[in-house]
């Protein structure tokens, strides 16, 4: 139990050790160099965790760190187990050491340390998970129809889900929207500092642009309290909307249209890039869409738009007559004979 609740969470009471130490220098550098701010508390909180398990077996000092102990820190990750009896992800093992990595880096570069223990340490690998549920496009207007747009709130929660789905952006990015950064006339936001800190211009279609206005107009003056704060969607006490009560907010919309799926705001943006790709959009408009630096990242949307995939499919594979007209001894065309022949033939070249 002990164990578990260092993993779980974030004790402030370090002992005042070096490692302690230098990691609220570390932290203070991070900063410095423009590094946002959910990642500075994933490797203050990654660390610390990293310093307790450290304590708990008498190191104190970066220099009583070396490679065979942080593997064996990773091996404790490894066989941890949660309160469910389920282990980590490979994703959370991932996350709980790549600090590490950038952790001892810069004790070497601060000459804390003489060599870095983490340089040779290998992360556990992740691959691209495929979504679990993506939204039909009868789903999506299912939750968009749950709303009851004859009230304020309604009204507010139609428009923001609305622009999460014809825009594809993520729920903070949502959240941060500015009034000057909606350009409902020209049917584009602007995103600013989204994830990577990257600022990005995308469209935004016709029906949410007219449900944005609507809100716009009828409503955000209604619940505007005091100071203007400058976002697009606020709360009935005139605040930002919070990325809590956003999910939660969406979740029961998910519930009332009887849309059983787990997860809120992020399946609109799988929706969007889904049905887009479904409907022919290039994947490089998608990943410009989507904010991702790398096609690579896009491109898992590409293994889920399997409706598609199951069209064509049914239209292209020579295999899909009924099992009423299938006999045996039917003749192949000379394409087909070309067709074996060529696999055959990869198949020997893999083997050499």
């Amino acid at each position: 139990m002990k164990q578990r609740k260092r993993i779980n969470a974030v004790r402030d009471d370090l002992p005042p050790n070096a490692l302690s130490q230098c990691l609220r220098e570390f932290v203070d550098w991070c900063g410095v160099q423009g590094l946002s701010p959910r990642t500075l508390h994933q490797r203050r909180r990654a660390t610390r965790r990293f310093i307790l398990w450290c304590v708990d077996r008498g190191l104190s000092s970066p220099t009583e760190i070396t490679l065979p102990i942080l593997e064996r820190y990773q091996r404790h990750l490894y066989h941890y187990r949660k309160t469910d009896g389920a282990p980590l992800a490979f994703s959370s093992q991932y996350a709980e050491l790549a600090p590490l990595k950038a952790y001892f880096k810069w004790l070497t570069r601060s000459r804390y340390t003489l060599y870095n223990a983490a340089a040779e340490l290998e992360l556990p690998k992740v691959l691209p998970r495929l979504a679990r549920y993506i939204l039909s496009i009868a789903d999506v207007e299912a939750i968009l129809n749950a709303t009851d747009t004859k009230t304020i709130l309604g009204l507010r929660d139609r428009a923001a889900m609305e622009v999460l789905y014809s825009s594809a952006i993520r729920r903070m990015e949502l959240i941060k929207l500015a009034i000057y950064d909606v350009d409902t006339r020209g049917g584009t936001l602007l995103v600013r500092a989204g994830k990577g800190a990257k600022d990005r211009r995308i469209p935004i279609g016709d029906r949410a642009c007219a449900w944005l206005d609507r809100y716009l107009d009828e409503v955000r003056p209604e619940l505007l309290t005091g100071r203007d704060p400058g976002n697009v969607f606020l709360t009935v006490h005139g605040d930002p909307l919070d990325s809590y009560t956003l999910g939660e907010t969406v979740k029961r919309y998910i519930a009332k249209a009887g849309v059983n799926v787990k997860g809120a705001c992020h399946l609109f943006r799988h929706a969007c890039a889904t049905h887009m790709l479904e409907n022919g959009a290039d994947t490089r408009f998608i990943q410009a869409l989507l904010g991702h630096a790398s096609l690579s990242t896009t491109q898992v949307y590409t293994h889920v738009a399997i409706n598609k995939l199951k069209e064509i499919h049914t239209a292209t594979h020579p295999a899909k007559a009924t099992r009423s007209t299938m006999s045996d001894g039917v003749a192949m065309s000379d394409e087909a004979d070309a067709l074996i022949a060529a696999l055959v033939a990869e198949d020997d070249d893999d083997a050499d």
